[in-house]
């Protein structure tokens, strides 16, 4: 089995699983049809991409079981958001939705355009990538990606889906931007590219450099 197959999988469960839980709970409230929206659209977006453009990370094959153990389960952790927001019955006030869509949109134009910018990029022009969405931050779309996930811990009024969040991002995200900076360092230009840029919050630099 391919990685990118479990981590489908996954996807393609999202919205079937919220559905279940929205039905088991009872709960058929604006928030739980936010989250549905949100966290439905970012999964169907994530398979429409990688029928468009795949990322070639995820061709690795491996033993069925061992995917859904190591790939898939993991995964299944980001499924606390919406039990905890579902069973619970969250109720959210205008200000926090309006921030959880604020994180969440961003999040979703950060991820999918920065992908689609180093794809199309890659396919042209080998090597260092400085520019658009990548000019100040080296990894818009990892970036993207928290902020999603961020937005979907926050519907939940739960610490725990941030404790799962934070397991992602030191144990795999941070990983691969320092495994991805090393294999980068290569090119001459990117001592001064990594001056001007972070490695995932955007640096911004006002006016000149002396």
């Amino acid at each position: 089995m391919k990685v990118g197959t479990a981590i489908n999988i996954h996807k393609a469960l999202v919205t079937p699983v919220v559905l279940g839980l929205m039905w088991y709970f009872n709960n058929w409230s604006t928030e739980a049809f936010i989250y549905l929206a949100i966290h439905g659209s970012y999964s169907i977006l994530w398979l429409v991409k990688d029928s468009i453009y795949p990322d070639k990370r995820f061709e690795e094959k491996m033993p069925a079981a061992i995917a859904i153990i190591f790939v898939f389960l993991p995964l299944a952790g980001y499924y606390a958001a919406p039990y905890l927001l579902i069973s619970r019955h969250v109720t959210l006030n205008p200000p926090l939705i309006g921030l959880v869509l604020v994180l969440y949109i961003f999040g979703i134009f950060l991820h999918y355009v920065g992908d689609a910018q180093k794809h199309y990029t890659l396919q042209f022009k080998k090597g260092l990538i400085d520019e658009g969405l990548f000019k100040y931050t080296r990894n818009p779309n990892y970036l993207g990606e928290i902020m999603i996930y961020a937005a979907y811990a926050t519907l939940s009024l739960h610490w725990l889906p941030f404790v799962i969040l934070s397991g992602w991002v030191f144990g795999f995200f941070i990983r691969n931007m320092l495994s991805k900076d090393k294999s980068l360092s290569r090119y001459p230009q990117f001592a001064e590219y990594k001056k001007k840029s972070g490695l995932l919050f955007p640096k911004i630099f006002f006016g000149k450099r002396s």
